[in-house]
């Protein structure tokens, strides 16, 4: 667990310094990190379906597409000024 956490870290600190470094020439740098979503590899119905929801404040798995409005969103003229930032899509499951 510890790796892993270092890594959710680790890609914080190379967003911040990518998004100086590339902001000068209007690129924006961001960090997407989903929570469970609904896939073949991690299904709703899946034997830790129960426990994960109990963390949620959202009782259920995100869908693909709610990750890829986010993506798209970023990608888009709206997100111009976002840059540098971590975007949890997760139903609150760590809050």
């Amino acid at each position: 667990m510890a790796s892993y956490a270092l890594s959710k870290s680790a890609l914080q600190g190379l967003a911040r310094g990518l998004a100086r470094d590339f902001g000068p020439r209007g690129i924006t740098i961001n960090v997407v990190q989903p929570g469970p979503i609904d896939t073949d590899a991690n299904p709703e119905n899946g034997p830790m379906k129960d426990l994960m929801h109990s963390f949620m404040a959202i009782k259920r798995h995100g869908r693909a597409d709610e990750v890829a409005g986010m993506v798209a969103w970023l990608a888009g003229p709206e997100a111009g000024f976002v840059t540098g930032a971590m975007h949890t899509i997760d139903g609150a499951f760590g809050a």
